[in-house]
């Protein structure tokens, strides 16, 4: 059996499948095409850079995605490491300095000696041990391969980026710094708001519905698909008068720290970099032409002089009908030496795509080292994504990030939310222990105490 992997492409799942596989003491040749090809979405060459939201999602213990990174910390993670050392304040979520985070990942696997990154682009579907995690951004060749491979037409849908701006260009007279509920450790807020009154809100709206979008490429203008993680705000404020002020712009928890005012509406900013010198506006995604798109976001009290850095764009999504191809080890059902992780397989959010990298990585070094791949409970966080990515409705099938809700229910049922939220959590956590602790995993063994 041989003891080399080849992963397919350097994004958050291909970079934490190379880690986990390499710990192991297997070789691996990491492709990864930029700089030589881009994908018009990245703008560096660095392995596990973000594109979209600098947000790995909360960290909170109660929540779906503190849940999902309490496992991974159990699992051994390099990326969730890595995003806690370039973490940046945002209340009870993990923001990075995305440069920072990327640098870092970039310098773990280069330096790893059984690691070689090789850039160049992939254009058909090695014969030898895969791992394939080109991402969102899939090569048009490499994605025409992996059609030909499952004998169906794979999926899309579109992604948006959200705009950046400079702090200093921020009117703070108006904008105020406060977190939802007064969470997190800064007494003065992690995050800036820009409030709207009713009548703000209702010009605003109708300038998005008015603003001209930007053309898609030819490729990408067949069976538009959006998905509903991260909708534009263009395609938000079509659904409804009230749908950004109960999406995005939600006004819950926030009042002015300095009047105790409430809004009928909030723009949020989330800082962007470890310098504190860049915000981005959260859950703004938009395709807007760029001309309008600016003079859309100055209508945004707090930012009529804003500068900003980077403008909204969209970009087309690539991921298989997982239920059909995969198991839930994420491995290739007709090919056992062949594995699929990350955005591809239909997970979202980054610590979903980490997670499915980590499986992917695990179970491929089990299956070379003629072990049985390992099925995480479906009472994990991770295992109920790899579970939801496997077995849902393939007629319906859309990207699904962490949640309770792909959980099995406690038994009994818990009706109060928080109480069956911590249940949950603790029931994984134990399953997880114990799972582990029949891996004969030498990596992951012994576990740590339960509560270090």
């Amino acid at each position: 059996m041989t003891n080399k992997v080849i992963v397919v492409g350097g994004g958050l799942a291909g970079s934490e499948a190379a880690w986990q596989l390499a710990q192991r003491g297997f070789r691996v040749d990491l492709y990864e095409m930029r700089p030589h090809k881009a994908t018009g979405a990245h703008v560096s060459d660095r392995l596990g850079e973000l594109v979209c939201s600098n947000s790995f999602g909360s960290k909170l213990p109660d929540r779906a995605s503190g849940l999902l990174k309490t496992e991974l910390d159990l699992l051994k993670s390099l990326l969730l490491d890595q995003a806690e050392r370039a973490a940046l304040p945002a209340g009870g979520a993990l923001a990075v300095d995305r440069e920072l985070f990327a640098a870092s990942v970039t310098s773990a696997l280069t330096s790893h000696p059984n690691i070689t990154i090789i850039r160049e682009e992939v254009v058909h579907i090695p014969d030898t041990p895969t791992i394939i995690a080109t991402g969102p951004l899939t090569s048009p060749q490499f994605a025409q391969a992996i059609g030909v491979l499952t004998g169906q037409q794979y999926l899309y849908f579109y992604d948006a980026l959200a705009p950046i701006v400079t702090a200093e260009s921020i009117d703070m007279s108006i904008a105020f710094r406060a977190n939802r509920y007064g969470r997190g450790e800064d007494a003065d807020g992690d995050y800036i708001n820009c409030p709207m009154t009713r009548d703000e809100y209702e010009a605003f709206v109708a300038a998005i519905l008015a603003a001209e979008r930007a053309e898609l490429r030819d490729f990408e203008q067949e069976d538009p698909r959006f998905f509903e993680g991260c909708l534009p705000i263009e395609q938000i404020a079509a659904r409804g008068q009230q749908a950004l002020a109960f999406g995005p712009m939600r006004p819950i928890g926030l009042r002015d720290p300095r009047t105790g005012k409430k809004f009928y509406a909030v723009v949020q900013l989330r800082q962007d970099n470890l310098a504190g010198s860049l915000y981005n506006l959260v859950g703004f995604q938009t395709n807007l032409k760029w001309g309008d798109q600016e003079r859309v976001l100055r209508m945004i009290p707090g930012l009529a002089n804003a500068e900003f850095v980077r403008m909204g764009q969209m970009h087309r999504n690539t991921f298989i009908n997982a239920p059909t191809l995969l198991h839930a080890t994420m491995q290739f059902r007709q090919r056992p030496d062949l594995f699929f992780a990350g955005q591809i397989t239909g997970v979202e959010g980054y610590m979903g795509n980490v997670a499915t990298g980590l499986v992917a990585g695990i179970n491929m070094a089990r299956y070379l080292e003629g072990k049985p791949p390992i099925t995480l409970p479906p009472t994990t966080m991770l295992g109920a994504l790899c579970r939801y990515v496997s077995h849902a409705e393939p007629d319906t099938f859309q990207p699904m990030k962490a949640n309770f809700g792909i959980m099995p229910d406690l038994d009994p049922h818990v009706k109060d939310k928080r109480q069956r939220y911590l249940g949950y959590v603790k029931r994984a956590l134990a399953d997880l222990r114990a799972a582990l602790a029949e891996s004969d995993d030498p990596y992951l063994l012994p576990l740590p105490e339960a509560n270090s």
